[in-house]
């Protein structure tokens, strides 16, 4: 199984593989496999449904998980010693004690659901639910899965690296939605078109705009309804990648209606800041936020020396960070490490009109960083 995960050359491509051999393992009727973003566990391109509808279903389906009173909802996976489990073998094979198997699961014949999170020690970057329509997932069934979470995290990861081959002309001007209190969609400008015509194909459902949106955008809207609503403190923030190979981040919070009451839900997206390309870059190759603080102060051209100082540790601790940084992006120096992780993969995003580096001065980059 995890050759068939070795072999894949895109997200998509891995979740296709996997489930044909998974499926002769852990038999199932149904399947959502899904990226997440490493930040805030929600969903990002790219998903794949096996045998269910991918229209409202789909979103009814998100929105249960973000807005109601749930078991096994995946921010509490995410965070159990064990990234995987059964709804059955949770509830006592009560499952009604779940909301979403009461209203979503129950009505379209299912009988149990398995659930599983691929994570890198507390980042999450895929999901998974598996369905039944009769029996359920036995402990067997559920540490086979468990067992797949980290190295299917590592592999959904190299995918999440930015590319040298990301090209586009991308708008660098933010679009805007705005959805009611019920979640419809009531407005968008032209920006946000621009953007939503470049995301890659996935579960989707029309809107009175004229347009479909995605899973991913409507994801990031519930969440800012379940933030407001106390179901969840996270961040209503997602990064996905285009068709283009770069990055756009959606970012949605709650506004505040007549008389304090709930309002509309106003969402942004953009091309990725380059704060938001530099925490990337660090997550796609596993740097942890120390190692992210050398490598950050090396592409600005501080000595070791000058590294130590700042970060008040020793030359030699300097070292050892930088060997391991050196070993995680796959090269031997300095020059190259800067080269791989920024030049690589930074300038291709850059837009046409964008400042470069001038004699005497930082350059956009150290900036961000």
């Amino acid at each position: 199984m995890l050759a068939a995960a070795d072999e894949a050359t895109d997200a998509l491509e891995l979740f296709s593989r996997v489930s044909a051999r998974l499926r002769r393992l852990v038999p199932f009727d149904s399947a959502v496999w899904t990226a997440a973003d490493p930040d805030t566990g929600l969903i990002t391109a790219p998903m794949l449904v096996e045998n269910l509808g991918q229209g409202e279903g789909c979103a009814a389906y998100w929105r249960s998980e973000l807005l109601e009173e749930n078991v096994l909802p995946f921010r509490e996976l995410a965070r159990a010693a064990v990234p995987a489990a059964g709804l059955r073998a949770a509830t006592g094979d009560l499952p009604a004690r779940s909301s979403r198997f009461r209203r979503l699961l129950r009505d379209q014949g299912m009988y149990d659901e398995l659930r599983a999170v691929f994570q890198i020690g507390e980042r999450p970057w895929g999901l998974l639910s598996l369905f039944r329509t009769a029996e359920s997932f036995d402990a067997r069934e559920t540490a086979l899965l468990a067992g797949l979470s980290l190295p299917l995290a590592e592999r959904l990861r190299t995918f999440a690296r930015p590319t040298v081959t990301a090209r586009g002309t991308d708008s660098p001007a933010p679009g805007l939605i705005l959805f009611d209190e019920n979640g419809e969609a009531t407005s968008v400008n032209e920006e946000a078109r621009h953007h939503l015509a470049r995301l890659p194909k996935g579960p989707s459902f029309p809107t009175a705009l004229g347009l479909e949106l995605p899973i991913w955008v409507i994801g990031a809207a519930l969440q800012a309804r379940a933030v407001t609503a106390g179901h969840d403190r996270g961040s209503a923030r997602v990064r996905i990648r285009t068709t283009e190979g770069r990055w756009l981040t959606c970012h949605a919070s709650s506004l505040t209606g007549a008389g304090g009451g709930p309002g509309p839900v106003a969402l942004v997206i953009e091309p990725a800041t380059l704060a938001d390309l530099a925490v990337l870059v660090a997550e796609a190759y596993g740097l942890t936020p120390r190692e992210l603080e050398i490598t950050q102060l090396t592409a600005r051209g501080l000595t070791t020396a000058e590294i130590a100082t700042t970060l008040f540790i020793s030359p030699h601790t300097v070292r050892d960070h930088l060997k391991t940084v050196f070993t995680k992006a796959g090269v031997a120096s300095r020059g190259a490490l800067v080269a791989r992780l920024f030049t690589d993969h930074y300038w291709p995003a850059m837009p046409e009109s964008a400042e470069v580096r001038r004699p005497g001065r930082p350059s956009v980059w150290a900036r961000a960083v």
